[in-house]
C-alpha cells in the first residue's frame, strides 16, 4: 500500500471524487481530505446543498431521503468503477454515510488483501 501514501495518488483519489461528485450533483466539494490507513482509505468531504434538493426537502421530505440514499448508492458504484478503472486498485468494500442537513460524507474503502 505504500504507493497510496504518495501525494500523487491521494491528490487523483480526490480528483476522480470530485468530478463524479460534479457529474450527479452538479457541484464538486467544499473541503476534501484522503487518508490511509494501510488497506483503509477514508475520504472527508463538506458538500454544497443543491437548491432542488432545499426545495425537495420542503415539499416531499420522504422523496428527498430516498432520492439522497439512491444518489449515493449510485456515487459509490461509480467511484469504485473508476477507481479500480484508472487507478488499477481491487476494493473490497467502498462504505459511504452521507448527512443532507449538513453536506458531511464520510466515505471509507478497504482494499483487498494481498
Amino acid at each position: 500500500m505504500a504507493e497510496l501514501e504518495n501525494s500523487e495518488q491521494k491528490k487523483k483519489m480526490c480528483q476522480i471524487y470530485n468530478e463524479i461528485s460534479k457529474e450527479l450533483f452538479g457541484f464538486g466539494t467544499t473541503l476534501l481530505r484522503v487518508t490511509v490507513d494501510q488497506r483503509v482509505i477514508t475520504f472527508h468531504a463538506k458538500h454544497r446543498r443543491s437548491p432542488r434538493s432545499t426545495a425537495l426537502e420542503g415539499e416531499a421530505p420522504e422523496l428527498k431521503q430516498e432520492v439522497d440514499f439512491r444518489m449515493s448508492l449510485l456515487f459509490k458504484k461509480r467511484f469504485k468503477e473508476r477507481l479500480e478503472a484508472e487507478m488499477g486498485l481491487t476494493i473490497e468494500v467502498l462504505l459511504r454515510d452521507y448527512d443532507a442537513p449538513t453536506g458531511w460524507a464520510f466515505t471509507n474503502m478497504i482494499l483487498a488483501g494481498e
